[in-house]
């Protein structure tokens, strides 16, 4: 399998233009990364580097889009602060992806930007939620009819410890390979999930077989071991890109990141035929949304 890596010198983020080979690769279910892309903590946000500042039962602390802090346990001034760091990597986030991809801008929805404090390796989840185990980003109560899961990722861990990851191979494969065991889409079906509130609105035959993928990469232990796969480290001061619905990952260590999601439609993209929405289509033969 060739590298899913492509890394890039960037040095500031408010410095990106567009570069059609970068674009092409990110679109392809490639990780941009940037080892020399620092985000910079001021240093009142030293002490929110670990993870008693995460509310009970809580996973990860979010900033919505109208500004709203959720999951963090601490006093006003630790809310302020926390709400500023993580509001200060949306800003430049949002100037990364503007500068690297500025076709995508007028169409980009903004999604809560998250801190993830804990560590990886301690997390107890069933086979299903482990992102330890390969996988593609599909989400059971949220169908998104081909919406592109555009994410930015930083490591600020304070110990030198990289966050790692294994990237697999591309998404066409994956689908090529998983496809024929899918179960068949029933309508029905979806109507009564809504119904229900299971799902938050009716799932299309896109959204099923992006689970139905997501689970068979995830319940394959074979798969999880012998696929196609590289393993990459991801050390603190770094940023990595990718489309999160597109590229096989998983996240087998680490501890202090900072995340920023953004939604496309697949329509907008600069080829819209390498989204899964078009490549699905295209295997399965049917409309799929």
């Amino acid at each position: 399998m060739d590298s899913q890596i492509v890394e890039l010198a960037l040095s500031d983020w408010h410095g990106a233009t567009p570069n059609q080979d970068w674009i092409a690769a990110l679109e392809a279910g490639k990780v941009l990364y940037f080892p020399k892309l620092a985000f910079a903590l001021q240093p009142q946000e030293k002490r929110l580097l670990t993870p008693a500042v995460l509310a009970p039962d809580v996973r990860n602390i979010s900033l919505d889009a109208e500004g709203r802090l959720k999951g963090v346990a601490g006093d006003a001034g630790l809310q302020r602060d926390v709400a500023a760091m993580v509001g200060r990597f949306r800003a430049q986030a949002q100037a990364l992806i503007g500068g690297l991809l500025p076709h995508y801008t007028p169409a980009l929805r903004l999604a809560p930007t998250s801190y993830r404090p804990v560590q990886v390796e301690t997390r107890t989840q069933s086979w299903r939620a482990d992102d330890k185990r390969m996988h593609i980003d599909s989400f059971p109560s949220r169908p998104n009819y081909g919406e592109r899961i555009l994410r930015v990722f930083t490591n600020v861990n304070p110990e030198g410890v990289a966050r790692a990851w294994r990237v697999g191979e591309p998404f066409e494969s994956v689908a090529a390979r998983f496809l024929p065991r899918a179960k068949p889409y029933v309508r029905w079906q979806a109507r009564v999930l809504r119904a229900l509130r299971v799902t938050k609105s009716l799932r299309s035959e896109y959204d099923h077989l992006m689970l139905q993928l997501h689970d068979a990469m995830k319940s394959d232990a074979d798969y999880q071991k012998n696929g196609p796969q590289q393993a990459v480290q991801f050390p603190p001061g770094s940023v990595w890109i990718c489309f999160s619905d597109q590229t096989p990952h998983a996240v087998m260590s680490g501890q202090y990141m900072l995340e920023q999601t953004l939604h496309l439609p697949a329509a907008r993209q600069y080829n819209p035929d390498s989204s899964p929405l078009a490549i699905l289509s295209r295997l399965t033969g049917r409309t799929l949304v």
